[in-house]
């Protein structure tokens, strides 16, 4: 206490003398420009937490779908109404909804028209395409006793471009439910966007997604997710329940997302047995075989000439469906019955195609194996003119010329239902987070289907020429704004690359693989974002991780790192070699070493990526009295490194 007191006094008197000192003034805070500084991600909140989870307060909307819809293949045009149930779960009093029109990407004066498809303006696609909506209105009040059924209430709506705004009659409160319908047609043209139709074999193969006006996602975010649709970006889409009813000509097969509720109404006794069999087998079966195809018994009869086939769907963000008189149909049990796998196809793809319920079993299986099982109970694979595209439960691919093309695009299309279909991303915005996840779960499945292929999917090879090329854009651009000639590279194969090199080169396949499983189960069902995804793989791994997602996701630098000399000397008295290494790019990663002796051996070791802590140099020191020969950075070329010319150093002879 004393010396407390003698110390004060001391200061005391002290004071004015360090008042009259001048004045210094004090240097501006210098920048952290160190690639090992902390990314700067949103504030967590109890929605969205420090830790990646959903927080206590989490919420995202839900929308549930009745529809029924009607294929006119004579006109080609789809008409239907739908009746859509609205929950609002957020703590947001709503005044209106947003709904997307993605046929309205199909008319000549679309946004997209002028960005995308450009051909479609000049008359080549042949009739105007988009959607007539016919009806937005409340549901009509059914008659009852007493009392007349009175016509339904319209609602006032704003068609803008491929989105259109609903004005409700009355605000929407938290917690709120909300019912109303729209009736809707639309053409189908002869180009394909994700769908389409095809003349093959004398039929024709319908193909019919995005086909319905679908609720735009309300979040936690950005509010009303209202970005136009042009055609290259993909879909954020809110989950829900779906009770379709398909009415189509008699000799059609259909298939679609969910389950078949009316099988003994559209399907022959003999298909019905089939397909509970292929349920139970490990090999597939023909449900209806191609030499069938143009047997009248093999479909059911109709009085009117149509059929209404009903499907239902739970937890599910989206709805699509194909149709044709002349589809050949096979099935095989998948997860041990759990689902079942089965493809629609025309005859002459049979050579092919017979094997693609197969290569879907595969796929789901090592998928449901490695990370999270396949939700749905049906699988359906449909050969028609879209290339390759995914929705719930249901694929399109085009391929009918190569069994490994097939097994390629099947795998990669069933690989969706992961990304995005569970774990549901915002693809408009963000496309490698279901693009590059689902090509980077692919390069294992392929892997192991075939072993003897060089993989091309996430491969460090195939990036290396698009990180030279100079127009190359960061993997967080929106996808619409990604050139189109390197989508590929942007959204899927860079950031597959990213995740393969940090499973096998920087966290390890235990660490990695248990971090990953848990985003998966974290955000199955819900909407995350690039930081949730980053802070789960942090917390679950236990690394700070800000230089790899700076570096490999918001920007375009490059890997270069180099040997520049070797030099014998001593350290503490003891001989030593030391080798003299740089990061000549901006990007900076772990460094890889061969070492090879002058008495022929040879040594290999792994650095840290923090090695780069104090700048771009570094100082390797290897002990002992062994002369060094050569050393080489990166031996194996397992890492993006776009000057090889710098990698490697040789004594002199």
């Amino acid at each position: 206490m004393i010396r407390s007191f003698v110390s004060l006094a001391a200061l005391a008197l002290a004071a004015p003398l360090v008042a009259q000192q001048p004045t210094r003034p004090v240097p501006p805070p210098v920048a952290d420009t160190s690639p090992f500084r902390r990314l700067e991600l949103p504030t967590p909140t109890t929605i969205r937490t420090g830790s990646g989870a959903p927080g206590r307060d989490y919420w995202q909307q839900r929308v549930d779908y009745v529809i029924r819809a009607t294929l006119d293949t004579a006109a080609n045009v789809v008409s239907g109404e739908e009746r859509i149930t609205y929950v609002n779960n957020s703590p947001d009093t709503l005044r209106y909804l947003w709904l997307q029109l993605d046929q309205n990407l199909f008319n000549s004066r679309s946004r997209g028209a002028f960005i995308f498809d450009q051909s479609s303006r000049f008359g080549t696609r042949g009739a105007e395409g988009g959607y007539t909506i016919e009806r937005v209105s409340e549901p009509a009040e059914p008659a009852a006793k007493g009392r007349k059924a009175s016509p339904p209430d319209p609602l006032p709506y704003l068609v803008n471009g491929t989105m259109m705004r609903v004005t409700l009659p009355t605000p929407l409160p938290p917690r709120g439910r909300y019912a109303f319908e729209v009736a809707w047609r639309f053409p189908f043209g002869p180009n394909a966007n994700r769908m389409g139709i095809e003349r093959v074999d004398d039929g024709t193969v319908y193909e019919v997604a995005q086909w319905y006006p679908r609720l735009a996602v309300y979040d936690d975010v950005r509010g009303w997710n209202t970005e136009q649709y042009y055609g290259q970006g993909e879909f954020y889409l809110e989950y829900g329940s779906f009770d379709v009813r398909l009415t189509v000509p008699a000799n059609m097969l259909v298939g679609a997302t969910g389950t078949l509720r009316n099988p003994e109404a559209v399907l022959t006794a003999a298909q019905r047995e089939r397909l509970a069999l292929a349920r139970r087998s490990d090999t597939t079966i023909a449900i209806r075989s191609v030499a069938e195809v143009a047997d009248p018994a093999s479909r059911p009869a109709s009085r009117t000439g149509t059929l209404t086939w009903h499907f239902t769907a739970d937890s599910v963000r989206d709805f699509a469906w194909a149709a044709a008189r002349h589809f050949a149909w096979n099935a095989v049990g998948v997860n041990g019955g759990r689902t079942v796998a089965m493809s629609f196809y025309p005859p002459s793809a049979d050579s092919i195609w017979s094997q693609a319920s197969a290569y879907a079993k595969f796929a789901i299986e090592y998928y449901s194996t490695e990370w999270l099982p396949y939700p749905y109970p049906y699988a359906v694979n449909v050969n028609g003119v879209e290339g390759g595209m995914e929705y719930p439960g249901i694929v399109f691919c085009a391929n009918r010329t190569s069994p490994v093309g097939l097994f390629s695009v099947t795998d990669h299309e069933f690989g969706h239902t992961w990304f995005p279909m569970v774990v549901g991303s915002n693809e408009r915005r963000y496309a490698w987070m279901d693009e590059g996840f689902n090509t980077f779960i692919n390069h294992y499945s392929q892997q192991r289907k075939f072993p003897e292929l060089v993989q091309r999917r996430g491969s460090p090879g195939s990036y290396v020429p698009f990180a030279r090329s100079g127009v190359e854009q960061p993997a967080m651009t929106p996808a619409d704004r990604v050139n189109p000639f390197t989508l590929g590279q942007v959204a899927y194969n860079k950031p597959a690359v990213g995740l393969i090199l940090l499973r096998e080169r920087i966290l390890g396949a235990e660490r990695f693989d248990a971090a990953f499983r848990e985003y998966i189960r974290r955000w199955a069902w819900k909407h995350p974002t690039p930081a949730d995804f980053f802070r789960t793989i942090e917390d679950a791994a236990g690394e700070d991780l800000s230089w790899f997602w700076r570096s490999w996701f918001y920007t375009t630098e490059t890997l270069d790192q180099a040997v520049d000399s070797v030099v014998a000397g001593t350290m503490g008295g003891q001989p030593v070699s030391r080798i003299y290494l740089r990061s000549a790019g901006p990007m900076v990663m772990p460094v890889d070493l061969e070492l090879r002796y002058a008495d022929g051996g040879t040594d290999s070791t792994s650095l840290p990526v923090e090695v780069w802590f104090g700048g771009s140099r570094y100082t390797y020191v290897v002990p002992g009295t062994r002369r060094l020969a050569g050393v080489t950075v990166d031996p194996r070329q397992a890492w993006p490194d776009v000057d090889r010319s710098n990698n490697a150093w040789s004594a002199a002879p």
